[in-house]
């Protein structure tokens, strides 16, 4: 069980927003990212839902899976949101983070009309003028509402994943999720990219340029 920090800040606040987001560092596939508040003080929500959850990283697929149905039903509100690979390459990793979560913020006020608090998972280099907000290393093993978008965020983008892993069997997605594993780089030898890899990210980046390379000389030849 995680710690839970919530109460520490119920004092000062009503409503509380934790935003986490899955899929910052692998070579393929979308950042998803989503945000949760449950009523103060947990209130009507059973005890062993709270003992249960947790940073997504420390629950197996089938207990995730469960969460995911749970925290939709106990929570005030929650809003899960994506960019993909084509987005991540022009805009950069950084800024995609920063957008995402204004993004979510925005999709809660909708919804809600109130948030006292954003409690964010440590974002390096994030920064915010319009709303107020609290970011906590590991913040996902310390805020239940944090830990609650992880299994969001975690769970959808293992979903697009699996898709992906249909149109693109070559790659084993289903297996690493898009991460740099040693199987991927192997993959991405024989095959090259595909269409949901992030071409700025390396190794990407340097198959693209070669290959680039490789065209002009090949153009060149053609010439003489």
């Amino acid at each position: 069980m995680l710690v839970c920090r919530e109460y520490d800040y119920w004092s000062d606040y009503d409503f509380l927003l934790g935003i986490d987001e899955a899929g910052r560092g692998p070579w393929a596939g979308p950042l998803v990212a989503a945000a949760v508040i449950f009523p103060k003080d947990f209130k009507n929500i059973p005890k062993d839902f709270i003992e249960l959850l947790n940073d997504s990283k420390q629950l197996t697929e089938k207990q995730r899976n469960s969460l995911f149905k749970k925290i939709k039903k106990y929570c005030l509100a929650y809003s899960v949101s994506y960019y993909h690979n084509d987005f991540i390459d022009k805009q950069g990793i950084g800024n995609a983070n920063q957008l995402i979560v204004q993004k979510l913020y925005l999709n809660i006020k909708r919804k809600m009309n109130k948030i006292d608090l954003v409690l964010l998972d440590y974002i390096g280099g994030f920064k915010n003028n319009n709303f107020d907000y609290k970011m906590f290393a590991k913040g996902d093993s310390q805020f239940l509402s944090i830990a609650a978008a992880s299994v969001l965020a975690k769970v959808s983008r293992d979903r697009w994943m699996k898709k992906y892993d249909k149109k693109y069997p070559q790659y084993g997605f289903a297996q690493h999720k898009g991460y740099g594993t040693k199987k991927h780089r192997q993959f991405l030898e024989k095959f090259g990219p595909c269409s949901i890899h992030r071409l700025s990210f390396s190794p990407m980046k340097e198959m693209v340029q070669r290959e680039e390379q490789i065209s002009l000389f090949d153009q060149g030849n053609k010439k003489l």
